[in-house]
């Protein structure tokens, strides 16, 4: 499996197409209903799943130059 950026989550290179796919294109910040449906694509649990996004979301603003955190400026 490939090792990823974002952490101790250890992902094959086909969960992080899917998971950057859906980051991407979809939604940066997902509800419980998109956040199960994303986890059964990638065979991962929903705890995992929303570990990821919170952990790329904070990749992602650092890029954008936004503070880590999802405050009062929305992405």
């Amino acid at each position: 499996m490939a090792s990823n950026a974002t952490g101790c989550l250890k992902l094959s290179e086909d969960q992080i197409k899917v998971l950057e796919e859906n980051f991407n294109k979809v939604t940066k910040h997902p509800d419980g209903t998109t956040l199960m449906l994303i986890a059964a694509e990638c065979g991962l649990s929903e705890e995992d799943t929303e570990k990821w996004f919170k952990q790329r979301n904070a990749k992602w603003r650092q890029a954008e130059g936004l503070p880590a955190e999802l405050g009062s400026v929305l992405d």
